[in-house]
């Protein structure tokens, strides 16, 4: 298939496949005369990748992921390390977030408290 249609397939356009290519996550496609062909192969490989930036994987991760690689699968077993990497640095940002999220109804607990008070002295008054 050309390029238009393994972008409509993958969901991608034709300049970010040829942005991949040239980053080298996509290989280079066969060629028939000047056009680019592609296989289910590339378009699943398309589809990986947006996939995988959706859910928060950088480029450069995913070329960490896809190097070295170019046989027709997908290297199933790098992807895996690298999920269980990701879900474990997410797992650490949401303890992070939690804790910001305690501290700041706490914070906002005192505020309304303080000024609950200034508010009384200042009827007193």
């Amino acid at each position: 298939m050309y390029i238009g249609k393994a972008a409509q397939l993958s969901g991608t356009t034709i300049k970010t496949i040829r942005h991949y290519e040239a980053i080298g996550l996509l290989p280079a496609p066969q060629r028939r005369g000047q056009y680019r062909v592609y296989t289910e192969q590339c378009v699943e490989r398309l589809m990986f990748i947006k996939c995988a930036q959706q859910l928060g994987f950088k480029l450069k991760e995913l070329q960490g992921i896809l190097r070295e690689h170019q046989g027709n699968e997908l290297p199933w077993a790098r992807a895996d390390m690298a999920i269980t990497d990701k879900k474990r640095e997410l797992a650490v940002q949401i303890d992070v977030l939690q804790s910001m999220y305690r501290g700041l109804s706490e914070f906002e607990s005192q505020l309304k408290n303080a000024h609950g008070r200034c508010s009384s002295s200042a009827k007193r008054d």
